[in-house]
């Protein structure tokens, strides 16, 4: 069926029922593959959802998702459900601690886009920003290096990154850009433990000059060795959970 997405992987498939955010029309098991575990709990949801399984020879399979590992398992779904800006918002106004929000500038690989969104999971971001155009969406590959946490996570695409940032910020929350400037505080000298927008830039270039100077502050993580930078997914997850830390000593 045309526009369905192919999800692959045991993980990004359970979770992608277990969410239930988007309609599963074909569920594809290698033919001989084990039936207990993993493979049981995602037959067992695929079942309660009346979602059909069918058995195919793994070359088959193969020729489905191209060099993409699957393990014995694909799901053909719904397009991803993306929300929008103002539902964003809405469960911002209505959290009762401070809001986080990722905001991702041109991110290009759906591996750092996954596992960003995974740390995101991890830590209960409240929602993540992404541009509509020059950057990775929420494909079968960004799902799967998120193991599936993408299907839970509230995320929103926008036209314009800056206003979106302006549209944030009216909702309370403060930008800082995570990026290696001259002068730049470390992300352990910055107060964040209110409500954050934390923009990472994208591989190789960063953060652009419109979304730099939208932040309302700018931080940096601490570079010691030869090689002058850090990849886009390791760097958000240190500061998210640098967040996560400061926030975590005020609760306590």
């Amino acid at each position: 069926m045309a526009g369905l997405d192919l999800l692959y992987g045991r993980q990004a498939t359970r979770e992608a029922l277990r969410a239930g955010r988007r309609r599963v029309y074909r569920l594809f098991l290698a033919a001989g593959v084990q039936s207990g575990g993993a493979i049981a709990e995602i037959v067992q949801l695929a079942r309660e959802a009346g979602v059909p399984v069918k058995e195919i020879e793994r070359q088959n399979m193969d020729k489905m998702v191209g060099a993409a590992n699957h393990h014995g398992v694909i799901a053909e779904a719904a397009p991803y459900p993306y929300c929008s800006l103002d539902d964003l918002g809405e469960a911002i106004k209505g959290k009762s601690g401070p809001a986080l929000v990722l905001v991702l500038d041109y991110l290009q690989d759906p591996q750092n886009l996954g596992t960003l969104i995974r740390t995101a999971d991890a830590l209960a971001v409240d929602g993540i920003v992404i541009p509509t155009h020059r950057a990775s969406g929420i494909t079968p590959a960004a799902v799967s290096a998120s193991a599936g946490a993408a299907e839970h996570a509230r995320i929103a695409t926008v036209t314009n990154l800056v206003r979106a940032m302006r549209e944030l910020q009216g909702h309370g929350l403060w930008m800082v850009g995570l990026e290696k400037v001259e002068g730049a505080p470390l992300h352990t000298d910055v107060d964040l433990s209110g409500p954050l927008g934390l923009v990472v830039g994208g591989e190789g270039q960063g953060m652009s000059r419109l979304v730099r100077e939208s932040c309302d502050h700018v931080m940096q993580l601490p570079m010691l060795g030869r090689v002058n930078s850090l990849n886009a997914a390791v760097a958000g997850s240190i500061a998210l959970y640098e967040i996560w830390r400061q926030r975590a000593g005020k609760r306590g």
